[in-house]
């Protein structure tokens, strides 16, 4: 029996976690045994809220409990993105294509040494670090940096209430191009 939210179009539901520090930096974790980076995020069980789901992913993931931070926002809606075929278990049912991610941003108020990354017999992570704002759309797996690069402008405001940080010299052309269309058609910006 699958413990998923998997909706009719074969997305799973799923919520992710930003934590942010006192001077703006993110909280990026380093998946467990491999060399990936990502935010904190995981699948909300069925008859579980959005945000009943992402105080359990904290807490499991990262040893926080509600009062280590202060919920700063969420987005609008979800959020989904297609997996690559290959990374579709096309022998599971039901068959997921996808997740819809429900994003939360939010300040960590207690100190960094609240941070546990064990408290699980198999956890998700082994280290983390803190970077700037746009850092973990370039180390996330290149499949999600559309929803990353979503989710942080949607969720900046809440701590650059002049709006998002510019973004990166660094990113490719094509990637600038492709998150203002995405943030066009999710009306999230004028044009």
């Amino acid at each position: 029996m699958n413990s998923d939210q998997i909706d009719e179009n074969g997305y799973r539901a799923n919520v992710g976690i930003i934590v942010a520090n006192d001077d703006g930096r993110l909280l990026l974790a380093g998946r467990a045994g491999r060399k990936g980076w990502q935010f904190p995020q995981g699948g909300v069980a069925p008859g579980e809220s959005a945000e009943e789901a992402m105080y359990r992913e904290l807490e499991e993931e990262l040893g926080l409990t509600a009062e280590d931070v202060s919920l700063l926002g969420s987005t609008i809606d979800w959020i989904p993105y297609k997996l690559p075929e290959r990374f579709v278990r096309r022998n599971s049912q039901p068959l997921c294509i996808g997740q819809k991610q429900r994003w939360f941003i939010m300040k960590l108020v207690s100190g960094e040494d609240r941070l546990r990354l064990d408290l699980t017999d198999k956890p998700e992570f082994d280290r983390w670090r803190w970077v700037d704002y746009w850092r973990p759309v370039n180390e996330v797996i290149y499949f999600k940096r559309r929803v990353y690069a979503r989710a942080l402008h949607e969720l900046a405001t809440h701590l650059h209430p002049d709006g998002p940080p510019p973004q990166p010299r660094w990113w490719p052309h094509r990637w600038r191009s492709m998150f203002r269309k995405d943030l066009k058609r999710a009306g999230l910006l004028d044009l």
